[in-house]
């Protein structure tokens, strides 16, 4: 399984967490840089998620990312989670702007799962929580940057594992 997350704006930062299901862990975290091609990193974007211009102009294309996603973590293969709906759209939006396969298989609903809504449903929340705040709810430690594509990746893996853990996660969430 893939956790991914953290899109910002036009894809500029692709965070993800590889899971082992079977064995309950993380097992590695990654990010993935791409090069702004109609954007640039505003003041705020840097303030809130520690991106510069200067980092994200030695990144790789969009349609690079993709491959790497497909050839490197087997995207399309894998069950991938993120924390709300707004990653997968804005991964449907940009390949369809840009003329890319989107890297994670067909239908997207299938493959991807909304982490945020599994765990208020688990919690019997009316409103969905930010991620910082599932992990107060949890009961877990918030990792690293809060915003930061990796480190946000690292956290919500942590919370589809403590789903896992209490029952919670859907089993059609996860595949082979």
């Amino acid at each position: 399984m893939l956790v991914e997350t953290r899109i910002v704006r036009v894809v500029q930062e692709i965070g993800l967490t590889v899971v082992d299901v079977s064995a309950r862990c993380r097992v590695s975290r990654h990010r993935v840089l791409v090069r702004p091609a109609r954007s640039a990193v505003s003041d705020f974007c840097t303030e809130l998620t520690g991106l510069t211009q200067a980092e994200v102009e030695r990144g790789v294309t969009f349609a690079e990312a993709c491959r790497i996603l497909i050839e490197e973590y087997e995207a399309g293969k894998r069950p991938w989670a993120s924390w709300g709906e707004y990653d997968r759209r804005q991964f449907a939006r940009q390949s369809q702007a840009d003329g890319v396969a989107y890297p994670f298989g067909h239908p997207p609903e299938r493959t991807h799962s909304n982490a945020k809504a599994v765990f208020a449903a688990a919690y019997g929340l009316r409103r969905k929580p930010g991620m910082d705040h599932a992990l107060r709810i949890a009961g877990l430690p918030l990792e690293g940057r809060h915003h930061s594509g990796e480190d946000d990746a690292w956290n919500i893996a942590a919370l589809v594992l403590h789903l896992l853990d209490r029952g919670e996660w859907p089993v059609t969430a996860i595949r082979p």
